[in-house]
């Protein structure tokens, strides 16, 4: 058995026990050795993006309308006054509409006789420890259908390149660990590509508009969360 063949043998046993995020190429023509790796970099959150909304009700579209359009401005108008930037206001939707008959047919008593509803949605972006008072802003000005919130970093490319070079750092140390065992030694890297992943899914917190209470309650206590970026790294390396 050539120095080749046992080479893809380890390579094969590699796999077979489950390395993760790993893949093992041997070419015997031009002694080369191809390594796919998978790495993450993370930080925390420089941007918080704040969804708020509400939904009106009224007898008619006229109403329904009327009702919407105050609660609109209040909730806007908050915000302004508690100093987000009228271009970290972003509008994300807005539909006036009939409601369904299985909703009229189960309206709580308060909805009784509201035939159209009116929904209106912002994002806000603003700071991560800021995130809790615009959201307790927005909630008490009438956005009764919020709290959802993304974790963002203004330059998410900085994330992406540390993922990558850790992914390639660490591809070359794959290759090297499997180059020792063959008593041989990595030469020189001739080709690697990389492709940056999706961020992975955070967990959000939500919120809705409480009844009117005698003192008004205190903001949501809300952390930041950190962003995390992967990349997958494809290298070749020479043999000596």
């Amino acid at each position: 058995m050539t120095m080749f063949d046992r080479f893809a043998a380890v390579a094969v046993c590699a796999s077979a026990v489950g390395v993760e995020a790993q893949t093992i190429q041997i070419n015997k023509e031009n002694r080369t050795l191809a390594v796919t790796a998978t790495d993450t970099a993370s930080a925390m959150a420089d941007v918080a993006v704040v969804h708020v909304g509400f939904q009106a009700f009224g007898a008619d579209e006229q109403g329904a309308y009327a009702a919407g359009s105050a609660r609109s401005n209040a909730i806007v108008d908050a915000l302004r006054r508690a100093g987000v930037e009228k271009d970290e206001i972003e509008s994300e939707n807005q539909q006036l509409s009939p409601l369904g008959e299985y909703e009229l047919r189960n309206q709580p008593p308060a909805l009784k006789g509201m035939r159209f509803q009116l929904v209106q949605s912002w994002t806000v972006r603003t700071r991560p420890d800021d995130a809790a008072k615009t959201l307790d802003v927005a909630v008490k000005a009438g956005a009764n259908q919020s709290g959802s919130i993304d974790w963002q970093m203004r330059d998410a490319s900085l994330l992406e390149s540390q993922a990558a070079s850790k992914a390639l750092a660490h591809a070359q140390s794959i290759a090297a660990a499997m180059a020792e065992g063959l008593h041989t030694h990595v030469g020189a890297l001739l080709y690697a590509s990389n492709q940056a992943q999706e961020q992975r899914p955070m967990p959000i917190v939500m919120a809705r508009a409480m009844s009117a209470a005698p003192a008004p309650a205190p903001p949501l206590a809300i952390s930041p969360r950190k962003v995390e970026r992967s990349a997958t790294v494809y290298a070749v390396f020479g043999l000596e």
